[in-house]
């Protein structure tokens, strides 16, 4: 099992001295240390590594570091990350200006390592908890989505399964009729293959409605990644050539239900092959499957990605994609295939999340408990 990580504190200041002084105190309390000499050099690399915390330098050369809060602060990708001022300035009107930069709290120099240490070691704890609270805020919105979900499903189910009653009544009428021509014969096969599909998705949406608990058992990955691909190409039956990548050993299990796991991630093929342009041929709709195990939280995790090269999220669905009935024809998914199956697995402890890929077309991500 991976370690956990460590916070990493980016130090930026002109004076190598300062800068190995605080470097030595943090990493000898399980902190890693990034460097940069100056204000340009900083933006960089909080752009690239994005690190938990900042102890920025003011007077330093070409940008100093008020200009380099407040570039910070600027961009949405940084604004978040705590900045600490560190600076000979004493005087009242340096500290407000520096807070008011946007830094969160202002050392004076000579720096006091031990202070230094417990303000970083608070500060820390305070962004965690940020970042704890931003997760409860995203959780309790899904929570609320489901609900809804469970709501709309359950009218769903009851409304279908009275007009169900009539209708199979007045189908079981007919078959019993043994003057039927069979053309009409035929005919009533098909409707009551239909009318069987119906009844077992109006089960599913019950289940989902109850927030049910499903049975899982022990399966070997490598399977049901393949019975999943060939349940897919059977009820679509697009001759799509799918690649699929694992990076788990042959014998690799999970606690998992075979119909959940194949459902959810055929609606993930399905919403990758839809996203293309309706006129794409089927051979050019490139759709990959990646596997591997990724830890979350100390929790190990089956990480399954379908990335696709289509037209990506349509911008005015972007917030809504998961929300029951969302639709475009230019986005990826419709309907209430992605809202069911993200609530199937997040009752057993993952989740589905969609990103778009730098070049083109998305990546739809399936966690799922290992054990």
């Amino acid at each position: 099992m991976n370690q956990k990580k460590k916070p990493s504190i980016l130090v930026v200041d002109d004076q190598p001295i300062n800068v190995k002084l605080l470097q030595r105190k943090l990493e000898r309390h399980e902190l890693h240390v990034l460097v940069a000499t100056n204000g340009l050099e900083c933006i960089q690399i909080v752009r690239e590594k994005k690190p938990d915390l900042i102890l920025l330098d003011v007077m330093m050369p070409e940008m100093d570091g008020i200009e380099t809060c407040r570039r910070l602060k600027a961009d949405p990708e940084t604004a978040t990350i705590p900045v600490l001022f560190v600076s000979a300035r004493t005087a009242k009107e340096n500290k407000l200006e520096g807070l008011q930069a946007g830094a969160v709290d202002y050392i004076t120099k000579p720096i006091d390592l031990e202070e230094t240490l417990a303000r970083v070691h608070t500060h820390l704890r305070l962004q965690e908890m940020y970042r704890q609270n931003l997760q409860l805020q995203e959780r309790l919105g899904d929570a609320r989505k489901t609900a809804a979900v469970g709501a709309i499903t359950q009218g769903i189910a009851h409304n279908l399964n009275n007009l169900l009653g009539v209708v199979v009544g007045y189908l079981d009428l007919i078959k019993n009729n043994n003057q039927c021509p069979e053309p009409v014969a035929r005919n009533i096969a098909r409707t009551d293959n239909a009318l069987n599909r119906m009844i077992h998705i109006i089960q599913q949406l019950a289940i989902i409605a109850k927030n049910e608990r499903h049975e899982r058992s022990p399966l070997i990955i490598s399977n049901l990644l393949q019975d999943s691909l060939q349940r897919f190409q059977t009820e679509h039956p697009q001759k799509t050539e799918i690649q699929l990548h694992s990076d788990l050993p042959d014998s690799t299990k999970i606690q998992a239900n075979p119909e959940i796991f194949e459902s959810v991630l055929g609606k993930l093929l399905a919403n990758a092959w839809e996203s293309y342009h309706k006129d794409t041929p089927n051979e050019q709709r490139s759709l990959q499957i990646h596997a591997d195990q990724i830890e979350q939280r100390g929790t190990p995790l089956l990480r399954i990605r379908v990335i696709d090269a289509g037209l990506g999220i349509h911008p005015s669905v972007a917030e809504t994609l998961f929300e029951p009935f969302a639709t475009t024809k230019t986005a990826v998914g419709s309907g209430m295939g992605l809202t069911i199956a993200r609530h199937t697995l997040r009752n057993i402890g993952g989740d589905i999340q969609l990103t778009p890929n730098p070049d083109q077309g998305i990546t739809a991500t399936l966690t799922h408990p290992i054990d």
